[in-house]
């Protein structure tokens, strides 16, 4: 990295001194209240696209263990009268009771209904609106103008958790579209394209009144995140539901979106927090704008072709598949690019991983995503795929992308910005640790039971001699450990969701610094409170 000339200081002696250090206080002291001011101005909308964000994740959290538990126990809160029992003690210590509808016959509580009301209110309920939030945050914070038009965010917020409610219960009502991250109804499908586009408004105004000054690359990412989601969220449902395209055009257009969703909306903006927490808290730039441009375009470029690859084996031109697989490939590109700015920018500097949560879960989160995405540029080779189609170790690749790396990406910068909107600390170190140790140790067991299971399945179902019944028998073990992943997964979103809301009521004792993980090597350094030394 290339060193940066620092210029001199007049002597504390010279009648210029006190002049210099007069601007530069001036100059913290201006930058310090224009960050107060941004924040104050986006209290509200940010705290209710957090707040509601937690909420969607519990609920999507506790959906899919259930929908784990399924797979081996099917009959787990359905279809028994000891599940509806059971589900009817805690409720009539409430002196309520299970309604009919919810019996076993009605299909409620089936595995086809609460996975993918489980995986889509992840998806859409967390993954998106945690994104919105920190979307709108970066955004407002570099272009140093507190937000306007804040109406907007307030509506956005409003109909997308409406278009959340309506959509989950759809599907879970068995009026679900069977069509994967396009499972909820039409009806719900318009909510929430009105919410992402009234967030992209709202990102287009601010951006035109921002500060002269040169752009950043989480601009970049920001500004292309929320104006490439709903095109290709309209787009899809356009052409699959309303106006339908060829039958054999479904499957690209499909995958087009789905993977579009991850590659062209929650990479990016996990990666514009990414190059904003690391350099901010280590205390250096970016080590390269170039590579940090050079990777955006590698992702504009090949980014909406990569879900092409899961088309492998399909009633498809076979030159489509053959650019989803290039695409993947040359997805590297980015992915080298971006991983080689994170370390050079990091160098020097790991210690800070002890201390600051934020940086933990970033750096984790980036770390996750380098893994991810050679494992994507694996997939896609057709020998490989000729295996793992089809089984669960695509579906471990899915939770690891969304889980592994976006959310904690995710969770550290809720760390770094919450604080900042509510001028109070969090009330628990503990609680922070609990929560990053239980979902990285439950994300990692996820994902290698799934890749494990999804190798042993499709091994088994390429020999025609091994009976289907034998292939799923192969597999039991590896569920058990997908629904304990789950679990630890869950008890990690749980200590989160207890962090933040003791913050949002301002629990505990009133912090003067920062809630960290360890002691800062100056604070190790430092004597005692009350020795000599310290006076």
């Amino acid at each position: 990295m290339t060193s940066t000339a620092v210029a001199p200081v007049a002597p504390a002696e010279h009648p210029a001194a006190a002049a210099v250090q007069a601007v530069r206080a001036s100059d913290t002291l201006a930058a310090k209240r224009e960050r107060a001011a941004i924040d104050a101005s986006l209290r509200l909308p940010v705290l209710l696209f957090f707040g509601s964000a937690t909420a969607w994740l519990l609920f999507g959290s506790l959906l899919l263990v259930i929908a784990s538990v399924k797979l081996s126990i099917p009959g787990f809160l359905t279809g028994t009268e000891w599940a509806t029992s059971w589900m009817n003690v805690p409720l009539g210590w409430l002196g309520l009771s299970l309604p009919a509808s919810f019996a076993g016959d009605s299909g409620w509580l089936t595995y086809g209904r609460v996975h993918p009301a489980g995986w889509d209110a992840l998806a859409y309920g967390w993954a998106a609106q945690a994104g919105f939030a920190v979307a709108v945050w970066l955004m407002a914070r570099l272009c140093r103008v507190p937000a306007r038009s804040r109406p907007f965010l307030y509506s956005a917020w409003a109909v997308w958790n409406t278009g959340m409610l309506f959509g989950t219960l759809g599907v879970l009502a068995g009026q679900g579209t069977s069509v994967p991250w396009l499972d909820y109804p039409q009806h719900a499908q318009l909510f929430l394209f009105v919410g992402a586009a009234l967030v992209s408004v709202w990102s287009v105004v601010l951006f035109r009144v921002r500060q002269p000054g040169p752009l950043y690359v989480s601009q970049w990412f920001i500004a292309a995140a929320l104006l490439w989601f709903p095109w290709l969220h309209a787009t899809a449902n356009l052409f699959i539901f309303h106006l339908p395209v060829q039958p054999a055009a479904t499957g690209p257009v499909h995958w087009w979106y789905a993977q579009g969703f991850i590659t062209l909306y929650l990479t990016p903006v996990a990666l514009a927090a990414a190059y904003y927490f690391i350099p901010k808290i280590v205390g250096r730039p970016v080590h390269s704008y170039a590579l940090s441009i050079l990777a955006f375009w590698a992702l504009a470029v090949f980014g909406p072709w990569v879900g092409m690859t899961r088309l492998t084996g399909g009633p498809f031109p076979a030159w489509l598949v053959s650019a989803g697989v290039v695409a993947a490939g040359m997805m590297l590109i980015f992915v080298v690019a971006t991983g080689i700015n994170h370390h050079a920018t990091m160098r020097g500097r790991a210690d800070a991983l002890r201390w600051s949560p934020t940086l933990r879960f970033v750096v984790v989160g980036a770390t996750v995503f380098t893994l991810g995405s050679v494992q994507a540029a694996f997939m896609s080779l057709r020998s490989v795929a000729q295996v793992v189609h089809f089984t669960h170790f695509v579906e471990g690749h899915d939770f690891l992308m969304l889980l592994g790396f976006y959310s904690m990406v995710m969770f550290g910068a809720i760390c770094y910005i919450v604080p900042r909107l509510m001028n109070w600390e969090w009330p628990s170190a503990e609680l922070i640790r609990w929560h990053f140790w239980l979902v990285v140790s439950g994300v990692g067991l996820l994902w290698l039971a799934l890749s494990m299971s999804g190798f042993i399945q499709g091994l088994a179902l390429n020999e025609p001699k091994i009976s289907f019944i034998t292939t799923v028998n192969y597999t039991k073990i590896f569920l058990w450990g997908r629904t304990l992943g789950l679990l630890l997964i869950l008890a990690g979103h749980v200590a989160f969701a207890a962090s933040f809301v003791l913050m949002s009521v301002r629990a505990g004792a009133i912090r003067r610094r920062p809630t960290l993980l360890a002691m800062t090597p100056a604070e190790e350094d430092a004597p005692p409170a009350g020795t000599a030394a310290a006076i």
